[in-house]
């Protein structure tokens, strides 16, 4: 990963890449780059790294605005020889103080604007690194990055397949996020290759533009962008702020034939797949990661394509997993038949020759039969190596092999995965998430629903509109016939606390509406 733009460069070919915005890694540089700028930037960054005191096998932590440049910056401690730690922005103050306590980074880069946020809620980042490079301009306890610009890289630096090579953190829907730990072995020969295959219909040619829209800090974007280097199309995207009117323009002016986006992105970008001249409707190939998506959703997009067989894929993993599971959806597919609602629960199969699944009781660990919920154990070698700082935790989710994903599911007879709810959040009367299928199926307003499982009493829905409103009437329509729940609570899409994937932090959202944040899961898993 440290050498892959070079090579990229050296190819001769590769892809043409589109910035809704300038890098803050070098935000005089313009929007337009080609894989030997590319190179270049990744080179220039190594310099100033090594400068500020990153060096072989010491962590390098990064905080800063959402951008593409998370894993150029990545790419480049990596070719120093150091570990790269991607946080988000989104992240606490408090959040980010144990998360940077974990670490003991070298180098911190982030920028003035995050320091003085963080400082303004009584966090120093400064005071948990070696060295905090601000990239836009000095700061109290930061070196500006003008202080070790221009000083060359130093040769590149190879590390062995099982040392570690990345740290991501976990979502944190449910406290602090989890710092995942993985080697070359794990991310790039485990996920990137297999990734890199060209396969029919989902494969990436040369023709191809892709778009992509997510949270750079998390660890998909590092895998991606091996992938996407690799596979050369002919342009690429990238979309840093997931607000459809800022994104529109790039859109708009080099139409997409792959969108890769966060579940959370494609709900906000759903109006511009409705317009006439909609900027999808090239579109061949739509990819989902992360968190659960609606067949509302997914069938808007399959919609606006003008494609005859658009396709999408959905991906089903964690941060220290990668992808477990694939489904496919088509037109076709999330159509009603017969009165019956399809449903994206239905995850799939496990990958072929790459994941084995298990579904086991909660509390015995004892196989359950098929068409029986329980929790879902995995197996894969794309597993993560440990959690920073918390080692103990990442043994009792490894057992003989197996890795606990805490989530609750069934597997069928033909082996399909049928997945409920997370563990933490999986109440004793519905799964919440096929509710929310429902839900969101029978509310045309309706851009988000949630159900939030709770202990001795009915279930609370949660109904996020535009407006923040929801008429009682079509709320009686869409209940008709579900399980019990409480009387909804309409909200607007700013109004409930997210992660930086776009996730619902639902132990959040039920502590802000009752005052109470108990589930009904044990959390052990989580």
């Amino acid at each position: 990963m440290g050498v892959l733009f070079d090579e990229c460069a050296e190819r001769g070919r590769g892809p043409t890449v589109y910035l809704d915005r300038p890098f803050d890694l070098a935000p005089g540089a313009g929007t337009r780059y080609d894989p030997a700028e590319l190179a270049a930037l990744v080179q220039q960054a190594a310099g100033w790294l090594a400068a500020a005191g990153a060096g072989p096998g010491q962590r390098v932590a990064i905080v800063k605005d959402n951008h593409w440049d998370y894993d150029l910056l990545a790419c480049a401690a990596v070719r120093v020889g150091a570990v790269p730690a991607q946080l988000s922005a989104h992240l606490a103050p408090g959040s980010l103080e144990v998360l940077l306590k974990r670490l003991d980074p070298a180098v911190l880069v982030t920028t003035s604007a995050l320091l003085t946020t963080a400082g303004e809620s009584g966090v120093d980042l400064s005071s948990f690194a070696g060295t905090t490079v601000s990239l836009d301009g000095p700061a109290t306890g930061a070196i500006g990055l003008h202080e070790v610009l221009g000083r060359s890289a130093p040769a590149p630096h190879r590390r062995d397949p099982d040392a570690p090579l990345i740290i991501n953190h976990t979502s944190g829907t449910t406290g602090a996020p989890k710092l995942v730990v993985h080697s070359t072995r794990t991310l790039v020969r485990g996920l990137a290759r297999f990734e890199s295959r060209r396969l029919p219909l989902i494969g990436v040619r040369g023709d191809d533009v892709v778009a992509n829209a997510s949270a750079y800090p998390h660890g998909r974007t590092f895998c991606w962008t091996a992938v996407v280097l690799s596979m050369a199309p002919h342009e690429v995207l990238i979309l840093s702020d997931h607000d459809p009117d800022r994104a529109d323009p790039l859109l708009r002016a080099h139409p997409p034939t792959i969108v890769e986006a966060l579940p959370s992105t494609f709900v906000r970008f759903q109006p511009l797949a409705r317009q006439l001249d909609n900027p999808f409707r090239r579109t061949r190939l739509f990819i989902s990661t992360y968190d659960a998506m609606h067949p509302p959703t997914i069938r808007t997009f399959l919609d606006a394509s003008t494609r005859r067989f658009p396709v999408w894929m959905q991906g089903w993993g964690q941060t220290e997993t990668g992808p477990l599971t694939f489904r496919f959806h088509t037109r076709g597919s999330l159509a009603a038949d017969r009165g019956v609602r399809p449903t994206t629960r239905d995850l799939g199969r496990p990958v072929p020759g790459k994941t084995r699944l298990r579904v086991v009781d909660p509390e015995t660990f004892e196989p359950v039969r098929g068409g029986r919920p329980g929790l879902v154990l995995a197996r894969t070698g794309a597993c993560c190596q440990d959690y920073v700082g918390e080692t103990e935790r990442w043994q009792r989710k490894r057992s003989a092999g197996w890795w606990n994903t805490g989530d609750i599911a069934v597997r069928t007879r033909t082996g399909r995965v049928l997945l409920l709810d997370r563990e933490v959040d999986h109440g004793p009367e519905l799964s919440c998430l096929q509710t929310e299928d429902l839900l969101e199926d029978r509310l045309g307003e309706a851009q988000e629903c949630v159900v939030l499982a709770r202990p001795g009493a009915d279930p609370l829905p949660v109904v996020v509109t535009a407006d923040g409103h929801l008429p009682r009437a079509s709320w009686r329509a869409a209940a008709r016939g579900l399980p019990s729940m409480a009387a909804p609570i309409a909200l607007t899409w700013a109004e409930v606390p997210r992660t930086g994937t776009g996730k619902v932090r639902r132990h959040a959202l039920l502590e802000q509406l009752t005052g109470r944040g108990e589930t009904c899961g044990s959390g052990e898993w989580t």
